[in-house]
Order: structure tokens, then sequence, then C-alpha cells
């Protein structure tokens, strides 16, 4: 059996149909470019950027920090979560779940 080569097709890149999306701008890890060399625990506001909506732990894919700074922060975050600083939980997950 031989194909047709269609006219006018735009050939295919890694299984699928290339359209010329551009590439996503690489992110930088915030804590390289303010140069910090200590992730305090204590500073809750910060860390708040870096946890999600439902209180997880962001991955690195999506904040964009480095391995190092990722492995200081997620330590920092569990820590501050067991002082009681930032929550395990989101409130509108921990209210629903006794209620029954």
């Amino acid at each position: 059996m031989t194909r047709k080569i269609k006219r006018g097709v735009k050939p295919k890149r890694g299984g699928r149909e290339y359209r010329g999306r551009f590439a996503p701008k690489r992110k930088v890890c915030a804590f390289c470019v303010d140069k910090v060399d200590l992730i305090d625990y204590k500073d809750a506001g910060r860390l708040r950027r870096f946890i999600s909506d439902r209180g997880r732990i962001e991955p690195r894919r999506k904040t964009g920090t480095c391995a190092r700074h990722q492995r200081v922060l997620s330590l920092a975050l569990k820590r501050a979560r067991h002082l009681a600083m930032l929550p395990f939980t989101a409130k509108h997950i921990r209210d629903v779940s006794w209620a029954a």
C-alpha cells in the first residue's frame, strides 16, 4: 500500500501536527534572583506563594524554582505547617471533611 502525499499539509513533529507554536518563556528561580541564602520557615508571607489553594506544595515546573531551592523550600514549608504558621489543607476542605 502506498500513501498519497497531500499538498499544502505541514509536516508532523513529535507525533503532533506542527502549528508553529512558540516555546514558553523559561521561568527563573525567585530565590536565585533575590540571592537568598536561607529560606526561613518564619517568613510565612513568602512561603504562602509556593502552596496551592488546596494547601499543597507547588511543583518546580509551576513555580520555576531551581532544584536546590525547591528542596530547602519544601523543608521550610513543612516546618511552618508543623508550627501552625501555614495550613496543612484549605479551609473549605477542613470544614467539609467531618460534616456529614
